[in-house]
């Protein structure tokens, strides 16, 4: 197997990579005390260009958990590649840490730190991708079904970085996905045709349609917000444009979909009703604390 050097995307990971991951998290999950060293003595500079909840405190602790210390940067002391080039931001904090996890607008910046600091580099969100949050999902599916093969997810909503990102990983672990976005918010041309290369050798399969009926008889349904974090689109707009995509639970049992699944935060009464984001049949407590497990799991492997 290759060794994991950074995770700016999941396209980075072969199919085994991603599955010794998963497998590596479970282990993390099921047997934290076996894992209370493997960060000893290494510093992780955390680094957020954009507010965070789940991807600050799961990184956080998971990185205590495994005894490593963390270092928490924001905009206070000046953005990056304003105050100083983000280049000299990478080269500096590759002086002191051994990994840089970073939230930023934009992929491009990852790729600079990456390419500056010669330090391990992981994607904590950037608008292109979300691979940390999809290898969460990922993990949740496999606890509910085992063989990610037979799994048929199906995502509606925007086709935005975290759609992006399940699409690379639901390609990588040979799984059927179902992409439903209205006109004009399709994923990326570039990413999808990456995502079609990876099926074509995993026998993954690919659906995409504007038609939330496509979704029908999925495993799960999973959705995010209608208008992503920095995003200057109209509101109002984007609120008429995607109210017809909006899970209620007369979708959920017209499509009859076992599970529902969301990133967080959620915009209640919005792209999800309180009722099935609150039901047995939800999933996204589930997502958010598997994402400190996916997450220590990537930590392992770059330092292994």
């Amino acid at each position: 197997m290759s060794k994991l050097k950074q995770l700016l995307s999941l396209a980075e990971l072969s199919p085994a990579m991603l599955n010794d991951l998963l497998n590596l998290a479970l282990k993390v999950k099921q047997q934290p005390e076996k894992y209370t060293q493997a960060l000893a003595g290494k510093s992780i500079a955390l680094i957020f260009e954009k507010p965070s909840l789940r991807t600050r405190v799961s990184f956080d602790v998971g990185i205590y958990k495994l005894g490593g210390h963390s270092v928490y940067l924001d905009q206070q002391n000046g953005a990056m590649g304003k105050r100083e080039t983000v280049a000299d931001f990478g080269r500096n904090l590759a002086c002191w840490t051994d990994a840089i996890v970073a939230r930023v607008f934009s992929q491009q910046t990852l790729e600079q730190l990456a390419q500056a600091s010669h330090k391990p580099v992981i994607n904590a969100l950037s608008d292109l991708y979300h691979p940390c949050q999809a290898l969460a999902d990922l993990l949740a599916l496999k606890e509910r079904f085992g063989d990610l093969t037979k799994v048929h997810l199906a995502y509606v909503g925007d086709g935005n970085n975290v759609c992006h990102s399940l699409m690379i990983g639901a390609a990588l672990s040979g799984m059927k996905m179902t992409v439903v976005t209205p006109q004009g918010f399709s994923p990326d041309a570039q990413v999808l045709l990456r995502v079609q290369k990876i099926a074509a050798d995993t026998g993954a399969v690919l659906e995409l349609s504007p038609h939330l009926s496509a979704a029908a008889g999925a495993d799960a349904i999973y959705t995010d917000t209608w208008l992503s974090m920095g995003d200057k689109a109209d509101p109002e707009q984007i609120e008429r444009v995607f109210k017809p995509y909006q899970i209620n639970t007369a979708v959920m049992q017209r499509l009859a979909v076992k599970y529902f699944m969301h990133c967080l935060p959620a915009h209640r009464e919005h792209e999800v009703t309180s009722e099935v984001l609150d039901s047995e049949a939800s999933l996204v407590l589930l997502q958010a604390e598997n994402r400190m497990h996916a997450q220590n799991a990537v930590l392992i492997s770059l330092f292994a």
